[in-house]
């Protein structure tokens, strides 16, 4: 819509000859050009910020062929990563002598990996057996909105698991005073405010933008840059936002945790037995695995996108649809396999449902 009829018209009609001439033309030059015109109008007329009713997505170009078998293993990991994570909080609410900071985290964990392998993964999914290429333009933003919030939640709660170890290695004497459970709210909302305020402005960002030209979204889910360049309007912002002020973030929680273990290993290296040393580095084995499966994808998905342009738009892709479900698939293992209290727990529930089912069976 624009506010003077007879400019839409002539809009309209210049619109239509660029299309024609664009479909017309084998010239690469030529697609340049209208794609100029177009943006030029879009612009420098008085057009309200047109949005399209939906985008496409496409799946993973190039494997379509595939997309049936690849749902199953999806599938499977998608299960996993809820059923484990799902029992994991499950275990962690019931335990009482699981009511300490560091399993607080760790629900907060397993939530955090439901809530991102659930925005991504089901759409994948009605893409790949059903079809259903079509996501609202709402939708796609909150999609967009979901996905970079929990990746930069996950983040901040791996560094307030960090920081939780710190305090029990190096000043076991003051974890008590020092990580009570006020603090431990504080810490949690500070996590989610922070995720918020980074990723909210995103909203903004993408709203602001006009579509004027394909609405075909070359994935399996929306991501910011990958909807911001659909628009034909100067994207500078989002760019330089979408990735300085998340990934600025996430480096510094990089640094803050290795920051962190160096001194917990200082620490631990200073024990006097053997079985000292060995228990507090069991404590964090596992949060040490789960920030290496979390952090070396997401830094190696980052700078394949940066410089990999020699490699497949599909594996791009793909790499991109393991990210949102693999870590959330192995984090419950890994917590469940390593750490005897969880162990413990999931055998006790186990027991208590078998139990309770043979109750009922007999009543």
């Amino acid at each position: 819509m624009v506010q003077k009829p007879m400019l839409s018209f002539v809009i309209s009609v210049c619109t239509q000859r660029c299309f024609l001439f664009l479909c017309l033309s084998a010239d690469s030059s030529a697609s340049v050009i209208i794609e100029m015109i177009l943006k030029y109008i879009m612009i420098h007329t008085n057009f309200t910020i047109f949005h399209p009713a939906v985008f496409v997505l496409l799946g993973i170009p190039g494997l379509e062929a595939y997309h049936v078998w690849l749902s199953i293993p999806f599938c499977l990991m998608y299960i996993t990563a809820v059923l484990g994570n799902s029992i994991l909080i499950m275990v962690i609410i019931t335990e009482r002598n699981l009511h300490e900071p560091m399993y607080f985290f760790l629900s907060m964990l397993a939530i955090t990996d439901i809530l991102l392998s659930t925005t991504t993964v089901p759409k994948a999914l009605a893409i790949f057996w059903l079809h259903a290429h079509d996501i609202a333009f709402d939708a796609c933003v909150t999609q967009v909105f979901f996905v970079h919030m929990m990746f930069v939640g996950e983040s901040a709660i791996l560094l307030a698991m960090a920081f939780d170890r710190f305090v029990a290695i190096c000043i076991p004497l003051h974890y008590k005073t020092m990580l009570t459970w006020p603090v431990v709210g504080r810490i949690a909302v500070a996590i989610v405010t922070r995720s918020f305020c980074i990723i909210f402005p995103v909203i903004f960002l993408l709203n602001r933008l006009p579509f004027c030209q394909t609405n075909i979204i070359p994935h399996s889910y929306c991501e910011h840059i990958g909807v911001a360049r659909l628009a034909c309007a100067d994207i500078t912002i989002n760019i330089w936002y979408g990735f300085s002020v998340p990934i600025v973030m996430v480096i510094l929680d990089v640094i803050l945790i290795a920051v962190s273990y160096s001194l917990i290993l200082r620490a631990v290296f200073r024990l006097p037995s053997q079985d000292a040393r060995h228990k507090a580095l069991s404590t964090c084995g596992s949060h040490l695995c789960v920030i290496l499966m979390f952090y070396v994808p997401s830094f190696f998905t980052l700078l394949t996108h940066r410089f990999g342009h020699n490699i497949p738009r599909h594996v791009h892709i793909l790499l991109a649809n393991l990210y949102v479900v693999v870590p959330p698939m192995l984090n419950p293992i890994v917590y469940g396999v390593k750490t005897k209290q969880i162990r413990d727990g999931v055998v006790h529930r186990f027991f208590d449902i078998m139990a309770w089912c043979s109750a009922s069976s007999l009543g």
